[in-house]
């Protein structure tokens, strides 16, 4: 996966503000909690960033839609590389 540049992130984001990301993976009751958990880290929260999830039709599959406050473009790439190493990950946007 080929992860936005700082130059990019800056010219179409606002920082600090909310950032989106969305994240599948495998419906195995614990992927959700292992994404939520490296944001949490990354940003040093206390409190699970908002967040929604939609489950496919067969259940297979969760995809999850976090929008947590960033600071900086650095913090959503280190989120980013953060998320590409969750056990159970299939696709990041």
């Amino acid at each position: 996966m080929s992860l936005p540049s700082v130059e990019v992130l800056e010219a179409h984001h606002s920082f600090p503000g909310p950032y989106m990301f969305k994240v599948i993976g495998v419906a195995d009751g614990r992927f959700t909690g292992r994404v939520i958990a490296q944001v949490r880290d990354e940003l040093g929260l206390e409190q699970d960033p908002p967040y929604t999830l939609r489950n496919t039709p067969k259940g297979n599959h969760v995809a999850i839609t976090l929008e947590p406050e960033c600071d900086s473009p650095q913090q959503v790439l280190a989120i980013y590389s953060r998320l590409m190493g969750v056990d159970g990950m299939v696709m990041l946007l």
